[in-house]
């Protein structure tokens, strides 16, 4: 199969969808790949270490689109990537169609077979392509929080870990899935006083064993919410729905009653976000103020440490991808977990939520393959 790997072109995205690594197994398959040039320069990978690997490198994005069989990405397509995508083509990236009705028209105009990373699943129930960006923009959450917190950000003038004499920031996480739990392990670490919330009883007591009383947990309410989220310095949704748009569990009116100076930072925001006051922002304008508290709801969070997120995120995709290129459509034939990733496939919408969400009519993925 010819593979493509055009360059991220997403407001500060500088991920690449192979490292020389990915390209070097896949040619070892048999498969040959294209690179578009100075795909990798932004976290320190030359053209050349693709050649070595094994890779074409192409000029430009259009050829790429042009002759690839398959298109490997970071970042959901934009518009004008969309339109180059054509029937008969793999994309192979994380999508988030959810809340972004525009990008779902555009890829079932197109006809192409789109492969969502983010709803892929393995035999424990997890999201197995997900869970290292989670990792990473859990950890980042902190970070970004952090500096946020900081007067001349907006925040408060709280440093998270306090010093001897002077109490640490209140942190609130909201889900207690891979982004909560490394947010929250992230904050106890720096001295934060940290309480997570979740709806899961194995999940809280799983937390609970791992940290026991150096990070709070309680079941999520509403009222626990409100209570949590209205003395919090800092605030972090992690919450997810696999595919579908987030709920929206932190409103409006309880921004009024937030401390002037908190912050909130939105993990959820690919999925809509799970705050209602949130919209999608940058790397290069990542906070915005409403009714006094900072919004922080960068939508490719881990793009901000692009060579970390790269390497983990090739590691996780590779054996997919090799699959995908090996197999074609028959790997999703052959394998229900990547079979939950596909989404659209030649004009049909083929994960439910994502209908349930946008008003597509559900066809079953196994059905649209067949």
């Amino acid at each position: 199969m010819l593979i493509g790997v055009p360059k991220e072109i997403k407001n500060h995205e500088y991920r690449v969808g192979l490292t020389p690594a990915g390209v070097r197994e896949l040619t070892e398959h048999g498969h040959q790949v294209m690179i578009q040039a100075s795909a990798g320069a932004g976290i320190g990978i030359s053209d050349q270490l693709y050649v070595d690997a094994g890779a074409e490198i192409v000029a430009d994005a259009p050829e790429i689109f042009e002759r690839a069989e398959m298109i490997i990405k970071v970042k959901e397509p934009q518009p004008n990537e969309c339109k180059m995508l054509k029937e008969g083509q793999l994309l192979f990236t994380y999508l988030h169609l959810a809340p972004d009705p525009t990008q779902t028209e555009l890829l079932v105009a197109s006809g192409v077979t789109a492969v969502a990373y983010e709803t892929i699943t393995d035999s424990r129930g997890g999201l197995p392509l997900l869970a290292p960006m989670s990792e990473v923009a859990g950890r980042m959450a902190i970070q970004a929080g952090a500096h946020s917190l900081e007067k001349a950000q907006g925040g408060n003038g709280m440093l998270l870990g306090g010093v001897p004499g002077v109490a640490p920031a209140k942190v609130t996480v909201i889900g207690g899935g891979v982004v909560g739990l490394n947010a929250a392990r992230m904050a106890a670490g720096l001295g934060a006083d940290v309480t997570i919330l979740d709806r899961s009883l194995d999940r809280l007591k799983q937390i609970d064993d791992m940290f026991g009383p150096t990070i709070k947990t309680l079941y999520s309410t509403s009222e626990a919410i409100h209570s949590e989220v209205t003395s919090a310095d800092l605030v972090v949704g992690a919450v997810l729905i696999p595919g579908a748009a987030a709920p929206k569990l932190v409103t409006k009116e309880m921004l009024s009653e937030m401390k002037d100076g908190a912050v909130l930072v939105d993990v959820a925001i690919d999925q809509g976000g799970c705050f209602e006051t949130s919209r999608a922002t940058t790397h290069a304008e990542p906070t915005y103020e409403v009714d006094g508290v900072v919004h922080y709801c960068v939508a490719n969070m881990p793009g901000g440490v692009a060579r970390t997120s790269t390497f983990a995120l090739t590691n996780a995709t590779l054996p997919y991808a090799i699959k995908l290129a090996n197999q074609g459509l028959d790997a999703l034939k052959n394998d229900k977990h990547l079979l939950e990733g596909l989404n659209v496939h030649k004009g049909q919408v083929t994960n439910k939520p994502v209908c349930d969400a946008l008003g597509y009519e559900f066809v079953d993925p196994a059905q649209a393959i067949a």
